[in-house]
């Protein structure tokens, strides 16, 4: 019994500093959720008004060549805990002169429903932007569409920096979604000092602000402690749908 409560003291300790560390650091939810509650969801250029949105899916610039079903406006929707700890990472970048700039963030099931279509079709009108060395039939086995996205559960977030400066984006070495082993963070390659120096730069503060790394997408981060690891939301990517909770 003296070790179970021993143990026990010891694991609240060291949640409560981590807590004291970080005011950002979500707790995990136990609460029951359909696919179509948007009830912990937020604005994201709301919560966070010093983002920049580019929201590709909302456009025909994206792997696909058209709009994505499910976005219905161009805004970005987050869980409050991952809005919570990207406006840490904003502080952050702001100190080193930059922005967020945001591809994506909850992504709805419908819209992973488009892709999983469209890779299964003939349309490849986008290929020498996003897929150039692959071909199309690999997409699945090489896990770049799935049948399921962590973007559904609505902590993840796509993104870049955007230099105050220089009016641009920092310079990855390669686009948001490009389909390849360039994309992967650890790539080093023909990559200039520069590059990887901007990558890293992108990954320390999406770290240090609780958000954790996908090995092949340097753009893609997911909040480690996020408060719905198993539902895969469905709602629409629109203002209407936080507003009407």
């Amino acid at each position: 019994m003296l070790k179970k409560l021993l143990k026990l003291t010891l694991a609240t300790a060291v949640i409560t500093a981590m807590t004291a560390c970080s005011s950002s650091a979500p707790e995990v939810k136990n609460k029951s959720v359909s696919d179509d509650d948007a009830s912990d969801f937020v604005i994201l250029s709301e919560a966070v008004p010093d983002a920049i949105l580019e929201v590709r899916y909302y456009s025909t610039y994206n792997f696909v060549g058209e709009r994505i079903d499910g976005y219905e406006e161009p805004c970005a929707l987050i869980t409050k805990e991952a809005a919570n700890a990207l406006k840490g990472a904003a502080k952050d970048a702001e100190e080193l002169g930059y922005r967020l700039k945001i591809y994506d963030a909850y992504r709805p099931q419908t819209a992973v429903n488009n892709f999983i279509e469209w890779a299964e079709n003939d349309n490849t009108e986008m290929k020498e932007y996003f897929y150039p060395e692959l071909d199309k039939s690999v997409l699945f086995q090489q896990g770049y569409i799935a049948d399921k996205s962590g973007h559904s559960r609505g902590s993840t977030v796509d993104l870049t920096l955007f230099d105050m400066d220089m009016g641009k984006d920092l310079d990855m070495g390669g686009t948001f979604d490009y389909f390849g082993e360039l994309s992967h963070p650890d790539y080093t390659g023909d990559l200039t000092e520069e590059q990887i120096n901007n990558r890293n730069t992108l990954r320390d503060i999406m770290l240090k602000n609780g958000f954790k790394p996908l090995d092949t997408e340097w753009w893609h981060f997911t909040l480690e402690n996020e408060p719905y690891p198993d539902t895969y939301f469905d709602f629409p990517v629109s203002e209407d749908s936080v507003a009407a909770e």
